[in-house]
């Protein structure tokens, strides 16, 4: 096999050119820098020199236009021309000088040096004229390639006028010049002189990094290459790929003896590897990834040969139940159990080629295979049968029997679906219709559930924004003490009124609030509702004081944390006492997580609101989980309550729990009450309080305004 494209010798050759570059780009700055200097250099050697020269020039000058004011002085009283233009072309002489000029005070040219004095008597009209006319010392002007200086000519405090000599600069200039290009001379023969040595120390290092490269190529980058080679072979799973003997003592030394030995340990450890890979660590089924290749190689076979297949999509109902009741290695323990339980009904009923898997969870999935001769279809809704009715005997746990079911969704290959994924899905579907028809049963895919799920998708639509738009209300449920039969409150019941379906069964869609997180803004707005109206009741009906409402409150409100919160915030907006509110949760939602749980209710218990545990007696909690949870009193499931007049086992129960809730100081409230026989045996059992169709409806609030009336 070639070797790799960017290996480690070429990762150093690209190391190394990347070094070459950056010490080439690092010279060449150098370099750059090197002749900035040399400009830097000449530029302030040049500019010392004009410096220089002019201070040299200038100094000259004003000593001699000073001189020439002072030796003026008599032959311009006198008005002396002769004499004047003498010693002006005695200055003219002298190099560098380009004009000499002897004014008078209106600033008119006396005499110029020249001599017809042609410019006698005319005004001095050059740009550098208006300044020297008012000086009263030596004055100094420059213009370009001219440098103008004045004196003024005096006799005692009297001006006679004054004097003006220009100096040309261009001699200045071109020594100048003539010196900075001798510079620059000198300083490219030294540029020339290091760029020669920076070339030399170049090539040295080209050559140190080819030997380097050659030593890298030797000592690592083939030992490394023998080391992949051999990892590929390891990695096709050929564990007797041999490895490059080596007795260097080095780091590719002990590389190659710990790969040696990572390779042994490898093959020692392959085997558990693949098994556990494929193997469910609690039940020792085949887990989701083995069923998968499974399913996709039966498929891929049944395609060509025509052979149907069976998908039994399985779920534990109320296995969260057991959780977080009886505790997780408990759940442990019941899903062995099941496994178990469902192992052995495939060994005896699932034919040839029947697969049992665990997908995880309390998740299920079995594969029948069709055979000559048999309708797939009825061979997999007996099993199924026969599962959901083994599956729903008792199972002993720790000493304790725990009532639990199965739910099956049925989906066929290829009727019901032409791929794996598919067929996978439509099981998921019919497993959670299954669920919606009542558990411990079977259901069939068929593409109505596809209705459904798309039905409940746009339920969970419709519903956000549902209590913004008036959808949603609440309904009074009045509660009545059975001592007296006196109206003490009434429980909020929400219902909902789609524009286009009317009336939604609350069981439909508090279910899809629940799931979908949805119940988390509508709780806080169903509790303030019902909050608001019994403070109406209590301010607009005589007598209705003391009358409390009880509002359910959700699992996720619960787990939320800030119920208390809510609470207290809602008691101050509305106005309503306390003690007059009754908060609902469900048996499961408080056991769940009782620490947490505990501190919250607590929180609500002394503030005075009143807590309730709803459901009671459909879980698993008992004596223990009433001390030490902190409730105020618990409501007999209907369940219960409707066959107290014929099952002596349902009376016997619910008289335990009156008996055991009155000894722990805890009121009872018992619902579904729809027959005056129940109300009665109720109430001598010492039941407190009851509701229920027989006692009244579900209404309004202006409805059960009338009804306090």
């Amino acid at each position: 096999m070639s070797a790799p494209r960017f290996g480690l010798q070429a990762r150093f050759a690209l190391l190394a050119a990347a070094v070459l570059l950056v010490t080439l780009a690092l010279v060449a700055l150098v370099l750059q820098r090197q002749n900035e200097l040399h400009r830097e250099v000449r530029t302030l050697g040049l500019q010392a020199i004009d410096e220089f020269s002019s201070r040299r020039l200038l100094s000259q000058g004003q000593a001699q236009v000073v001189q020439l004011a002072d030796s003026l002085v008599n032959p311009l009283y006198y008005f002396d021309l002769d004499a004047i233009g003498t010693s002006l072309r005695q200055v003219l002489r002298q190099p560098d000088v380009s004009y000499v000029i002897v004014y008078d005070n209106d600033g008119q040219v006396i005499h110029d040096g020249s001599p017809d004095i042609s410019t006698y008597g005319q005004a001095m009209s050059d740009p550098l004229a208006y300044e020297v006319l008012s000086i009263n010392g030596a004055h100094v002007q420059s213009s370009g390639m001219l440098l103008d200086v004045a004196a003024p000519i005096r006799i005692g405090d009297q001006r006679l006028g004054g004097v003006r000599v220009g100096y040309s600069l261009e001699a200045v200039k071109a020594d100048e010049r003539q010196i900075g290009d001798i510079m620059s001379g000198r300083l490219r023969e030294v540029s020339r002189s290091q760029l020669l040595w920076v070339g030399l120390l170049l090539a040295s290092l080209v050559a140190l990094l080819a030997a380097i490269s050659l030593v890298v190529q030797r000592r690592l980058v083939s030992p490394v290459r023998q080391l992949a080679e051999a990892a590929r072979g390891i990695e096709a799973g050929n564990f007797d790929t041999p490895l490059p003997a080596s007795r260097r003592v080095d780091e590719v030394g002990d590389l190659v003896r710990a790969f040696s030995h990572m390779r042994d340990s490898i093959r020692r450890h392959d085997r558990d590897i693949r098994r556990m890979a494929y193997t469910d660590a609690l039940t020792g089924l085949a887990n989701r990834l083995a069923f998968r290749e499974v399913l996709d190689q039966r498929v891929a076979e049944s395609n060509g040969a025509a052979r149907q297949l069976a998908l039994l999509f399985t779920d534990i109902d109320d296995f969260k139940r057991v959780n977080d009741t009886i505790g997780h290695d408990a759940g442990d323990e019941v899903l062995m159990q099941f496994a178990g339980r469902i192992g052995d009904v495939i060994d005896a009923q699932g034919g040839e080629g029947a697969v049992l898997a665990r997908f995880g969870g309390d998740e299920f999935v079995i594969l029948l295979q069709g055979e000559p001769g048999s309708d797939i279809r009825e061979r997999a809704g007996s099993l199924a049968d026969v599962l959901v009715e083994e599956l729903g005997r008792p199972i002993t746990v720790r000493g304790r029997p725990v009532f639990l079911g199965i739910s099956i969704g049925i989906a066929l290959f290829p009727d019901d679906a032409a791929d794996v994924p598919s067929l996978l899905k439509n099981g998921d579907i019919a497993m959670y219709q299954a669920k919606v028809a009542g558990k411990s049963c079977h259901r069939f895919y068929s593409r109505v559930m596809d209705q459904a799920v798309e039905r409940r998708v746009r339920m969970e639509q419709d519903l956000r924004g549902a209590w913004e738009r008036g959808e949603l209300s609440l309904a009074y449920q009045p509660l009545y003490r059975m001592s007296d039969g006196k109206l003490v409150g009434a429980e909020a019941l929400l219902r909902w009124r789609h524009p286009e379906h009317g009336q939604v069964s609350p069981a439909l869609f508090v279910d899809v609030a629940e799931q979908s997180g949805l119940i988390e803004a509508i709780g806080p707005q169903v509790l303030r509702a019902a909050c608001l109206d019994a403070r109406g009741w209590q301010r607009d009906v005589p007598g209705a004081q003391g009358l409390f409402v009880s509002v359910n409150v959700s699992p996720r409100q619960l787990r939320a944390g800030d119920l208390a919160a809510q609470t207290e915030a809602v008691l101050r907006e509305s106005g309503l006492a306390p003690q007059h509110l009754h908060i609902e949760l469900t048996e499961t939602a408080v056991i769940a997580d009782e620490a947490r749980v505990s501190s919250v209710l607590a929180r609500l218990r002394n503030s005075g609101v009143k807590v309730w545990l709803d459901d009671f007696g459909t879980g698993f909690s008992g004596l223990s989980h009433l001390r030490r949870v902190p409730v105020d009193g618990v409501k007999i499931d209907r369940s219960f309550i409707a066959d107290v007049l014929r099952d002596p086992d349902d009376l016997a129960l619910t008289t335990a729990i009156i008996a055991m809730a009155h000894s722990l100081g805890i009121q009872v409230v018992a619902e579904g009450v729809e027959k005056e026989g129940q109300y009665a045996i109720l109430r001598e059992r010492g039941c407190d309080m009851a509701q229920g169709y027989w006692l009244g409806h579900p209404v309004a609030n202006a409805e059960f305004l009338r009804l306090l009336g």
